[in-house]
């Protein structure tokens, strides 16, 4: 291995960990806003409006690609878009744990989608994938006396959340022409064109810049920074090593969350819960390996160009 190579898997793994770390503290924040008045769709809008706009600065001299975008591109906008904004109103109002570990039922839902859209056969162990992630999600969510189904609205959200982002990533996978300034702007521009179309259904007041007071800026302006790093370093981390390494990094998250939901929020979850997310991260890690099983397979065959 050269001391390049060596240099760039370096940088992708340490890219890839800090991007989990992000997305594991990321909810305090915005937690500190809900509890400063602003709700989680109005904090979302401003935080990546301003990711937008640092990015429309760094990207200035790609304007003439934005301005004649594929069809794709708007679907990852709004696909990525969903993911983002619901995990943050999720996990703003919800057991942190608890959302993220519905979260991570995405590689379930990635490799249904995977097989109807795409037409990749993960084949048995592909269906031993989803076993294991239903049977995880049933000992967690199980309660006496009612059927296994996430308790309230933010953990409905988790588990769309997981959802939106398993269709992020079949579209990813099918729009390997655009690039990474594309893919990033698809994400912050989409969080804020979905935050605009929620709106209306928000029970508080969305308020006007000139009420936020300067702390208020500075938390955003730190979270729209982390949001930009986060998603640089994670697609620039995918980029560069294998997706099955690169899903065992992203559980780093739990990890994180674990730590900082316990010692930030005091929430702590049971045995059974811990049994339940156990299961799904063994299906998550599991379902890694599936997928780069396909796209070996994928790989040794003739590629065409995609309509």
């Amino acid at each position: 291995m050269s001391v390049n190579t060596s240099t760039k898997n370096r940088l992708a793994v340490s890219g890839l960990l800090f991007g989990a770390a992000c997305w594991g503290v990321i909810w305090y924040p915005y937690r500190m806003m809900e509890e400063a008045g602003i709700s989680g769709v109005a904090s979302s809008f401003y935080t990546y409006s301003i990711a937008a706009l640092i990015g429309m600065v760094i990207f200035s001299r790609h304007w003439r690609g934005f301005l004649d975008l594929p069809q794709s591109a708007w679907w990852l906008a709004l696909a990525a878009g969903w993911t983002n904004l619901s995990y943050v109103l999720a996990v703003i109002d919800g057991e942190v744990m608890r959302v993220m570990l519905l979260f991570y039922l995405s590689p379930l839902w990635t490799l249904i989608l995977a097989h109807f859209w795409l037409k990749e056969h993960s084949g048995l162990k592909g269906f031993m994938v989803i076993a294991i992630s239903l049977i995880g999600a049933f000992i967690m969510l199980w309660q006496p006396g009612s059927y296994p189904l996430p308790k309230n609205d933010a953990e409905w959200l988790g588990l769309s959340s997981g959802l939106g982002f398993a269709l992020t990533n079949v579209i990813t996978r099918r729009s390997t022409h655009l690039s990474l300034r594309v893919k990033s702007m698809a994400v912050w521009l989409g969080v804020v064109t979905m935050a605009l179309l929620m709106m209306p259904f928000q029970s508080l007041p969305f308020p006007a810049p000139e009420v936020f007071t300067m702390s208020n800026w500075l938390v955003m302006s730190l979270i729209a920074l982390l949001l930009m790093a986060a998603t640089l370093f994670v697609q620039y981390g995918i980029t560069h090593i294998p997706v099955t390494r690169a899903s065992v990094l992203f559980l780093f998250e739990l990890v994180v969350v674990a730590a900082a939901s316990y010692y930030l929020a005091n929430e702590a979850m049971s045995l059974r819960e811990w049994l339940g997310g156990s299961l799904i991260i063994v299906a998550a890690i599991f379902a890694a390996r599936v997928e780069e099983g396909i796209e070996a397979a994928s790989s040794s065959r003739p590629r065409f160009p995609a309509k």
